[in-house]
C-alpha cells in the first residue's frame, strides 16, 4: 500500500504540472480569439468566462491522455535514474505487479475522461454554441461601442452616438438591417433615432429594442422609391428566451442522441468518444518500458519517439473518425483496428523489456 501511494503520488504530481502547462497554452489560444472577437464587439466581455469555463471537458479530454502518458514516463524515468525501481524489484516487486500498480490511476483517468467525452464536452460546446448564436442575432448594449459602427450579424448593423453611465439608454441611434418582404424579396431598412432603451415583453420573453422620435426607411438599393417612416416610439424585436434548435454537427449531440441516430457521423463521433478513456490504459501499457532508461541516457531520453508514438496514435484515430463520417470506412470495423494495434504493440514492449532487464 505505501509503494502504491508513493507511485501513484509521482505519477499524478508529474501529471498535474504537465496537465497545468499544456491547458495554458490550449486556453490561452482560444481566450485570444474569443477576446478579440470581443474587441471587435461580436462577443460581451462578461460572456467570456463563460465560454472558457464550458470549453473547460474539451480541454481535459485531450489533454489528460497525453499528460497522463508523460507523467509515467518523466517520473518512472526519474525513478529509474535514482534506482529506486531497481531497489522496489530487488525488495520483491514483480513487473505485473509494477503495472496493476500503475493501471490502477489510469483506470481513474479514463474514467474522468470518460465523463468527459461522453457528457460534458458534447453539453459545454451544445452551450457555447448556443450563446455565440444567439449573441450574433441579436443587437446587445453590452457590446455596443459608442461612436462605432458594429455588425451583429444576420445583416444587421449597429451605431450609437453615446451611452448612459448605466448602459441601459442610447443616444444617436442608427440601425441597418436587411429584412424580407411580403413576397419574400429582400430589402435595406434604415432606421435613425434621437435614443432607444431594451425591454422584455413578459407575457412571450422576447427582447424588444424602443426607438423613439425618429425615421425609418425602406430602400432598394439602385432604385430610386423609398418608404420613409417617422415615428414617436418603434420597437424592433432583437430575440426571444426560446432556445435555438441546435443544428445537426455531430459534435453537439449527446451520447444517447448519436446513439439513436445511428448515421455515419454520429457512429463516427460516439466511437471517437469512447477513445478518448480507452486510450489511457493502452498508452499506459506504452509508456511502462519506454520509461525503463539508464543512467547515462537521463530521462528525457526515450520522450521524443513516445510523444511522435502518440502523435501517430492521435492522427489515426482521427483519420478513422473521417474515414468512418464519408462511409469509406465501414463503421462495423471502426477505430478499434488502430486501438488493436497499439495494444498488441503495448503488451510487445512490455514482454520485451521484462526479457531484456531480466526482471
Amino acid at each position: 500500500m505505501i509503494v502504491f501511494r508513493y507511485l501513484t503520488r509521482e505519477i499524478l504530481l508529474t501529471m498535474s504540472a504537465v496537465a497545468g502547462v499544456l491547458l495554458l497554452v490550449i486556453m490561452g489560444s482560444r481566450f485570444i480569439r474569443y477576446f478579440t472577437d470581443a474587441a471587435q464587439g461580436e462577443l460581451p466581455v462578461s460572456a467570456l468566462g463563460t465560454l472558457m469555463l464550458f470549453h473547460m471537458p474539451s480541454f481535459l479530454e485531450l489533454v489528460l491522455p497525453l499528460s497522463f502518458f508523460l507523467a509515467i514516463l518523466l517520473a518512472y524515468g526519474q525513478l529509474y535514474l535514482n534506482s529506486e525501481i531497481t531497489v522496489l524489484v530487488a525488495c520483491g516487486m514483480s513487473p505485473n505487479r509494477l503495472l496493476r500498480v500503475t493501471l490502477l490511476p489510469a483506470a481513474l483517468m479514463a474514467v474522468l475522461v470518460g465523463v468527459c467525452s461522453l457528457w460534458l464536452t458534447p453539453v459545454g460546446a451544445a452551450h457555447n454554441e448556443r450563446l455565440i448564436d444567439e449573441q450574433e442575432s441579436r443587437l446587445d448594449f453590452s457590446v455596443l461601442t459608442p461612436g462605432r459602427f458594429q455588425d451583429f450579424g444576420s445583416g444587421r448593423t449597429a451605431y450609437t452616438q453615446s451611452l448612459n453611465d448605466e448602459r441601459s439608454r442610447m443616444q444617436g441611434v442608427f440601425i441597418s438591417e436587411r429584412q424580407p418582404r411580403s413576397d419574400g424579396t429582400p430589402e435595406q431598412v434604415v432606421t435613425r433615432a434621437e435614443g432607444g432603451y431594451q425591454t422584455v415583453d413578459e407575457e412571450t420573453g422576447s427582447r424588444f429594442l424602443v426607438l423613439t422620435n425618429g425615421e425609418r426607411y425602406s430602400v432598394d438599393p439602385g432604385t430610386p422609391v423609398a418608404e420613409r417612416l417617422e415615428f414617436g416610439s418603434y420597437a424592433v424585436r432583437l430575440s426571444t428566451d426560446a432556445t435555438s434548435e441546435l443544428n445537426d454537427d455531430t459534435e453537439l449531440m449527446t451520447t444517447p442522441a448519436l446513439i439513436a441516430d445511428g448515421g455515419d457521423e454520429a457512429i463516427a463521433q460516439l466511437q471517437w468518444r469512447l477513445s478518448m478513456p480507452l486510450m489511457i490504459p493502452i498508452l499506459t501499457l506504452l509508456a511502462l518500458p519506454l520509461s525503463r532508461v539508464n543512467p547515462r541516457q537521463g530521462r528525457f531520453a526515450k520522450l521524443l519517439p513516445a510523444i511522435f508514438l502518440h502523435i501517430s496514435y492521435l492522427s489515426l484515430l482521427l483519420a478513422a473518425q473521417d474515414a468512418i463520417a464519408r462511409g469509406s470506412l465501414p463503421a462495423s470495423v471502426g477505430m478499434w483496428p488502430i486501438h488493436a494495434v497499439y495494444l498488441v504493440l503495448g503488451l510487445f514492449l512490455i514482454r520485451r523489456d521484462q526479457k531484456q532487464g531480466g526482471r
